[in-house]
């Protein structure tokens, strides 16, 4: 299966960022057991590699992935660790050679038409809208999408969405799913309140099934 089919089977991916790699296989089968089985782990603290090898290792049945990845050091890192796609808040050729090497699907980020252009260019079909309110919102991406609809461009925003601007960005059918912090806050994840995360999950869950594309 396609990242792009895996995502759209999921339509929200929970950004998390892990200060102990002790709370990460717990963290993931929280998100498991409400229904969201899938998480971006941010490398933004040092304990993100040692997170992602234990969920790797520990929970094979989530759809995990490495985000914030700026060198292609990181991405290297990323990979040996064992995420299973990757993903930046931006693109460099730099970045695209060494995600090419590793053989994971890359999901860079763009914030213009004329980066998505670039995107594509280099072959990417799978792009992360960031920061997406910032960049116009659920309105501003519907229009950027849609000149570029004939590519078969997808889109994962993230930046800045919540529960209450979700189902504008659920709408929009080049949106594969939606990238949110609000799922496993860092405030939950560094107490161990894996009950709340589970229960945001589940409310995530939900709130992505009632939710259906439109053109």
């Amino acid at each position: 299966m396609s990242l792009d089919a895996a995502l759209r089977g999921l339509r929200i991916v929970p950004v998390v960022e892990i200060g102990d790699a002790e709370r990460a296989v717990p963290l993931a089968r929280a998100l498991v057991a409400g229904g969201l089985p899938a998480m971006e782990v941010t490398l933004r603290t040092p304990a993100a590699i040692d997170a992602i090898a234990a969920i790797a290792r520990e929970v094979p049945e989530l759809l995990l992935g490495a985000g914030t990845l700026l060198t292609p050091s990181d991405v290297e890192r990323a990979a040996d660790a064992g995420a299973g796609f990757l993903v930046s808040p931006g693109r460099t050729d730099a970045l695209d050679a060494a995600a090419r090497a590793t053989g994971l699907p890359f999901v860079p980020g763009v914030a213009t038409a004329s980066e998505a252009l670039a995107a594509i260019d280099a072959g990417h079909l799978l792009l992360k809208l960031f920061p997406a309110e910032q960049c116009g919102g659920a309105a501003g991406l519907r229009s950027l999408a849609a000149p570029l609809r004939a590519s078969g461009v997808s889109f994962m925003p993230t930046g800045g969405i919540r529960p209450d601007n979700l189902a504008g960005y659920l709408a929009i059918a080049e949106v594969a799913a939606v990238g949110g912090t609000w799922i496993a806050p860092r405030s939950l994840v560094d107490t161990g309140d894996y009950a709340g995360v589970t229960a945001l999950a589940s409310a995530a869950a939900d709130a992505a099934r009632t939710q259906g594309a439109s053109a």
